[in-house]
């Protein structure tokens, strides 16, 4: 795993947003009244933010970011550095960041541009961003993540849509001499990268017309090769076998001791899975929130998601360390450790 540590860079801020417009998993058309129970058991997902056509991922982001910078009343223009995280971008090209950019009022010497990467998206942005200012003498940036995740999942495939959600989220980092470090604990496995794929829509597999006809591949699952494929038990056979072994060896790396961490925050994929991940690594459930209940699965955006809705409290007005693990599409996983001071946390936005 890719250990390293970033000083000198604190965490001032975290905002997140939502679409206003709600779907109930119990009223998911797809399945028996039976299987809906087991799947929200099982899942912990009871419902989920879904945004019309009209909002993307950066208009999210552009709303958490508009708020956090009014709270902490930074003026735009004073921000070097913006990195976008998402999979859901406004167009193949241009990235997103440029337009977020001009839409917040950053500087036009601003640096801008995006990662595409999902689950584990959150906590790679923080180690690019927090390594870009350590090491260019940046004083203000900007992590804006986020995803419209259900847009991307057919409507008639039982394993992925009752799961995603969708949200966007800011988190602003400022250069600070006295900052204690942020150690991060990178790894990737490509090999498992068509355990969550879309298929056709890039280069290697441009979009035909052959793309868009739905097939059915088992009995309630119908796709497009435009949409999401997500090999379930392969998902959770590595959430509850690498992430604990990852999480273990980052504590170990860094000589961190688990009862020292207030917060242990992860990818919200689902309960089981992160109930078992806690289980194994022997975490007190109280340590470890859940947004999934009301939010369900919004990718690179559930741990800023999680801070925002189920830790705002516990965070303002005092010093509170948290170790932040994202994993999943890639396959890849990130895990952080962060000590905050009063960060600015604003209500959730919802749009």
């Amino acid at each position: 795993m890719g250990n390293f540590s970033v000083s000198g860079v604190a965490l001032k801020g975290i905002a997140a947003c939502v679409p206003k417009q709600t779907e109930f998993n119990k009223d998911y058309p797809y399945l028996a009244e039976a299987d809906i129970s087991k799947l929200i058991e099982a899942t912990g997902i009871e419902q989920r933010r879904v945004a019309p056509k009209d909002i993307c991922s950066s208009d999210m982001c552009g709303a958490a970011a508009e708020k956090l910078i009014a709270e902490l009343n930074w003026d735009a223009a004073t921000i070097d550095v913006l990195i976008f995280v998402s999979q859901t971008p406004d167009y193949i090209l241009p990235n997103t960041a440029p337009l977020l950019q001009h839409k917040l009022g950053l500087s036009k010497t601003a640096m801008a541009f995006d990662m595409t990467l999902g689950c584990s998206g959150y906590v790679y942005g923080l180690s690019v961003l927090a390594g870009i200012m350590k090491t260019s003498g940046f004083k203000k940036g900007l992590l804006l993540a986020g995803e419209t995740a259900a847009r991307i999942v057919s409507p008639k495939d039982k394993s992925a849509m009752p799961l995603f959600g969708d949200a966007g989220s800011a988190t602003a980092l400022e250069l600070q001499d006295d900052a204690p470090a942020m150690h991060f604990g990178l790894g990737t496995d490509g090999s498992g990268y068509k355990t969550i794929i879309i298929p056709d829509g890039g280069a290697r597999n441009v979009v035909t017309e052959e793309s868009l006809k739905p097939h059915t591949v088992s009995e309630g699952i119908e796709r497009n090769n435009c949409q999401l494929v997500l090999e379930g038990m392969d998902v959770f056979s590595f959430g509850i076998t690498t992430v604990p072994k990852a999480v273990s060896s980052f504590m170990e790396h860094f000589s961190l001791q688990q009862e020292n961490v207030d917060h242990f925050i992860f990818h919200q994929a689902n309960m089981m899975m992160n109930k078992m991940i806690a289980k194994k690594l022997k975490l007190p459930l109280e340590k470890v929130p859940f947004s999934l209940k009301e939010f369900g699965n919004t990718s690179s955006a559930t741990i800023p998601l999680t801070i925002v809705t189920e830790l705002k409290g516990q965070l303002q007005n005092k010093k509170t360390s948290m170790v932040q693990c994202g994993f999943g599409v890639g396959l890849s996983w990130g895990t952080v450790y962060i000590e905050t001071n009063d960060p600015v946390i604003p209500d959730l936005i919802e749009l």
